[in-house]
């Protein structure tokens, strides 16, 4: 348990040092978009905390909540019941539903994943990617293009260059 709170810290670190301050406020907190503190329109550097569901540009840091939903690119940890992230993903995505439209670098984390192209690890009762570069494990494993096969159980994979 020690060893995940090293974890979830140094992600956290690692994402909050690569921020440009003047482009992205600090925290935000949201009870239901559009009722959070920073705009729809804008990103986020350090911590997110959506009660029902909230909805960002990018992030880059902690994303906690209910309902997670960022327009763009994401870096750090995000935790919650539903994770969507319209760009790609750095970092460690765990939820019971997980859907990015880019690529994913790192772990998704849930019952069901999907990604446009998975870099690393994606742990679900199903996973989706259009690509793959890493491992699925999970119930049901699909990769659409480039996996050692099309539809798998327990395991499935794809190392493309």
């Amino acid at each position: 348990m020690r060893q995940i709170g090293t974890l979830v810290v140094c992600l956290f670190l690692l994402a909050v040092g690569a921020v440009p301050a003047e482009a992205q406020k600090p925290i935000n907190l949201a009870l239901v978009n559009p009722v959070q503190i920073v705009k729809e329109d804008q990103s986020i550097s350090a911590f997110r905390f959506n009660l029902l569901y909230g909805k960002n540009a990018s992030m880059q840091g902690f994303d906690l909540g209910l309902g997670n939903h960022l327009t763009g690119d994401m870096k750090g940890v995000q935790w919650g019941a539903v994770n969507i992230v319209g760009g790609s993903f750095v970092g460690w995505q765990s939820g019971f539903v997980n859907i990015n439209s880019g690529e994913i670098q790192g772990l998704q984390w849930g019952a069901f994943n999907s990604a446009g192209r998975i870099n690393g690890l994606q742990l679900a009762v199903v996973n989706y990617a259009e690509r793959a570069n890493g491992v699925q494990i999970g119930l049901v494993n699909i990769i659409k293009e480039g996996g050692a096969f099309p539809v798998m159980i327990i395991a499935n994979w794809g190392f493309e260059d």
